[in-house]
């Protein structure tokens, strides 16, 4: 069997949306993690260094004291020259480069003010400010370093940058991924999925190709023992069923000669009843009845083994259908017990007219024979068809027996069935398979039946004269 691109569906939507979810999820959390450390791992190496330049620095400061403004000076200078930013706080006064940063806090202040090193960040004019203070031993004046971590920040924000294109990248490669692994993982659903529909369809040939040991490689091989099982049952059925059409056609054909004997016997007898005792007279009836019953069955299986072995042939003509059906209605004695309705109009179908008589005295004899209160036949046109309908007001077929009604040999019920063999509606559908027409069934438990013989219109004519 030739392999085919498995078309996209929602099984395989899904699988890559669940590999994508579960890698995005998974690089997501790795990499946010990932920042989040490095980025306190730099925050807080940047505020351990400041820390141990503040201690120095207050250490150094310590020197000066007492802060007089020549010493406060001498002190800012000798910071500036070796680089460092510092503010200088008294309770009363703030010294320093009033365009470094901006005030101290007041949590910051505070923790100054009660002895302790403290930091605290701040953003000013679009930097990014570290403030570390502490209180100069032996003062009361506050000195505060000032780090600038623009430089950390920018490197945060390209490491952020880096991780968030990491992830998109991730994401991409693992939808390819998700997506070249869901084709390969549901290419055998496919290929099985267009194997059910072959072997649905009819082609009972249709196998699975069985590569490696995996699970689809088994569920390959039980499928394809299911195929050999269901094409080994097929066959024998359509052998059984062979031999059965054969045996029907064999037991009409040797019923035939001895049938045609009691026919003509049972017609003699028929001519010379009113001269046979009261007694024997009713047997002598029933065996008449009989005979002709046989003969029918006989008829019936002759005929459905000549459309078996398509020996029927065909021979379509215009027919005049209203003609046709009032014929068969007057030439069968049901004018009293029948109603054939239309407007008078000459419709013409391109049928064959024995075949087509065939059918139409099928239909109007199960309604007269199975059906009660008014039977009516009509003909009318419907577009390109011509709508044979017969209905009667009996009691109804029960919906679950109408996909079986044109089975052979099949009844609903035996008071419905009758006298019939079960193959006149098998019959009649043969009949109009082979004319092209489409025959169908509605009934109504209770309500009655309605039989419609759809026939084509014969273009020649336009279905009416």
């Amino acid at each position: 069997m030739a392999a085919y691109a498995v078309s996209p569906g929602r099984l395989r939507r899904r699988l890559v949306v669940a590999f994508v979810l579960v890698a995005g999820v998974s690089a997501g959390v790795l990499a946010g993690g990932s920042y989040l450390l490095l980025r306190q791992a730099r925050l807080d190496g940047s505020v351990q260094r400041a820390a141990a330049d503040a201690r120095y620095e207050l250490v150094l400061a310590a020197q000066f004291l007492p802060l007089t403004d020549a010493r406060r000076a001498d002190l800012l200078a000798s910071f500036t020259g070796s680089g460092r930013q510092v503010l200088l706080v008294d309770p009363d006064a703030r010294t320093g480069d009033p365009d470094l940063a901006p005030a101290p806090g007041a949590r910051l202040r505070s923790a100054v003010a009660a002895g302790q090193l403290a930091y605290e960040r701040r953003a000013d004019a679009g930097r990014h400010l570290l403030l570390v203070g502490g209180r100069i031993p032996g003062s009361t004046t506050e000195l505060y370093v000032v780090t600038v971590e623009d430089g950390i920040v920018a490197d945060l924000d390209q490491l952020r940058t880096a991780l968030a294109a990491g992830w998109v990248v991730v994401v991409l490669l693992a939808a390819a991924v998700g997506h070249a692994l869901a084709r390969r993982t549901l290419e055998p659903v496919g290929r099985a999925s267009r194997a059910a529909r072959a072997v649905a369809e009819g082609l009972l040939d249709t196998r699975l190709p069985v590569r490696g040991r995996d699970e689809f490689s088994d569920w390959a091989a039980a499928f394809n023992e299911m195929a050999d099982a269901l094409q080994g049952k097929i066959d024998a059925l359509s052998r059984a069923q062979a031999r059965e059409r054969r045996f029907t056609a064999d037991v009409a054909h040797e019923l035939r000669t001895p049938v045609t004997a009691l026919v003509i016997a049972a017609s003699l007898l028929r001519e010379h009843l009113d001269a046979l005792p009261a007694d024997a007279r009713r047997d002598a009836e029933l065996l008449v009845t009989d005979v002709v019953r046989l003969r029918r069955l006989v008829e019936e299986l002759m005929e459905i083994s000549r459309l078996d072995a398509g020996r029927e042939v065909v021979e379509p003509r215009p027919v005049d259908v209203p003609a046709l059906l009032r014929a068969v209605v007057e030439a069968r004695g049901w004018r009293d017990r029948v109603t054939v309705t239309g407007d008078g109009r000459r419709f013409l179908a391109r049928s064959d007219p024995r075949r087509l008589e065939r059918v139409l005295a099928n239909l109007v004899g199960n309604a007269v024979e199975h059906g009660t209160g008014r039977r009516r036949a009509a003909v009318a046109r419907a577009g390109p068809t011509l709508l044979v309908t017969v209905t009667d007001e009996g009691p109804g077929i029960p919906a679950d027996h109408l996909p079986h009604l044109f089975d052979r040999f099949y009844k609903v019920d035996t008071d419905r069935a009758g006298a019939g063999s079960g193959l006149g509606l098998a019959i009649a559908r043969e009949n109009a398979r082979l004319l092209g027409a489409r025959l169908t069934v509605r009934s109504e438990v209770d309500v009655g039946t309605e039989f419609r013989l759809e026939l084509p219109v014969d273009p020649a004519e336009g279905g009416a004269g």
